[in-house]
């Protein structure tokens, strides 16, 4: 499905710029109708029934006289004016990426009831978790989500921890936060695959992410039917190859459902006794909730090991799971250099 991007803007050098750029990194999203008389404009919008309508600052529209379905925004020159007359402005001086996903958000909030795939092919879903606290789930997912970007994939990594921070790991240009998207997915007022791509954000390494809640608390009020529609909008629509999940949350019939969602689940362990101890009631509880639910999950469980210390380290012997490898323990690393350098081991080489 494209967009129709209709585009009213005095001069024609960037008129002609923007239209081309556009035109050519997104032809497959973007029909662009370009401008520089008002009266052209609008007509234009009734007869082609434009979805969203950009307007240079030297232009003052009335919304009125626009139709209810199109989205609205002025382009103005300065990144500090965030609003022109009361209406949504864009700096129409910066990468075309930034603000093609500004349309996007636009798009979305005007288009809540426009569903179907944008990509027909599904991604897979790749989740982390353990047993215990302070095993490096989050550094592992980050750390996978890096690797499969250095193979050419395209992943999206996702934090669902109520305190957890993708920004630890990544860091990219765009706007909006992970509040937005659990504000959409509850208000059902935009279209969430559309709110996704212009919320999410991408790291010098390939790897797509969405910034942490504002607000903690946000992610508490996401139930477990919401958790899988985004995860779902993400695997099919969003055209990601593969959708990390750190989910290094308390063990509970709610992040068993989660699971259901997933292509393979990896049970991060440091080795250590009373870790290896919980990582194999949690392995047999899953199973007791397979036979009660009376079907064989369609996820395949793996076993990861991480700062795995000769010392204080020993691998399980009762649990008959696929062991993917052991990452040492780094010193003196910060979250996102730890990350980098653990996504240069083959221990995932199993999970492509």
């Amino acid at each position: 499905m494209k967009i129709r991007l209709a585009i009213l803007e005095n001069d024609k050098s960037y008129l002609n710029r923007i239209a081309s750029v556009f035109s050519t990194k997104y032809t497959d999203r973007l029909e662009i109708y370009s401008f520089t008389e008002r009266d052209q404009a609008f007509r234009a919008l009734e007869d082609t029934r434009v979805d969203v309508f950009l307007a240079g600052e030297t232009f003052k529209i009335d919304k009125q006289e626009l139709p209810s379905r199109c989205g609205f925004a002025y382009l103005v020159d300065s990144p500090d004016v965030e609003s022109l007359w009361g209406e949504q402005s864009i700096c129409k001086y910066q990468k075309a990426e930034l603000i093609y996903k500004q349309i996007l958000n636009i798009f979305s909030e005007k288009m809540a009831a426009v569903t179907g795939k944008i990509s027909e092919n599904r991604g897979k879903v790749v989740a982390f978790t353990g047993a215990a606290g302070g095993v490096g789930c989050s550094v592992a997912a980050a750390a996978y989500a890096i690797y499969l970007a250095g193979k050419g994939k395209k992943p999206v990594y996702l934090n669902f921890e109520a305190l957890g921070n993708a920004d630890s790991y990544f860091s990219g240009e765009g706007q909006g936060n992970f509040s937005d998207i659990i504000y959409a997915v509850k208000s059902r007022k935009t279209n969430l695959s559309m709110k996704l791509e212009s919320i999410s954000k991408r790291d010098p390494s390939g790897v797509c992410f969405f910034s942490g809640p504002g607000n903690a608390l946000d992610m508490l009020e996401l139930n477990i039917i919401e958790i899988g529609e985004i995860i779902r909008d993400l695997a099919v629509s969003c055209g990601y190859s593969h959708v990390v999940l750190d989910v290094g949350i308390p063990f509970c019939r709610e992040l068993a459902q989660i699971f259901r969602h997933c292509d393979d689940v990896v049970l991060v362990s440091d080795g250590v006794r009373e870790t290896n101890r919980k990582t194999e009631k949690m392995v047999s509880a899953l199973e007791i909730l397979e036979r009660q639910g009376g079907e064989r999950s369609a996820y395949d469980l793996s076993l990861l090991y991480n700062r795995f210390g000769s010392r204080t380290s020993q691998k399980m012997e009762g649990v008959k799971i696929r062991e993917l490898g052991g990452i040492k323990r780094f010193e003196g690393y910060s979250a996102a250099q730890l990350s980098a350098q653990i996504a240069k081991l083959d221990v995932f080489a199993g999970l492509e």
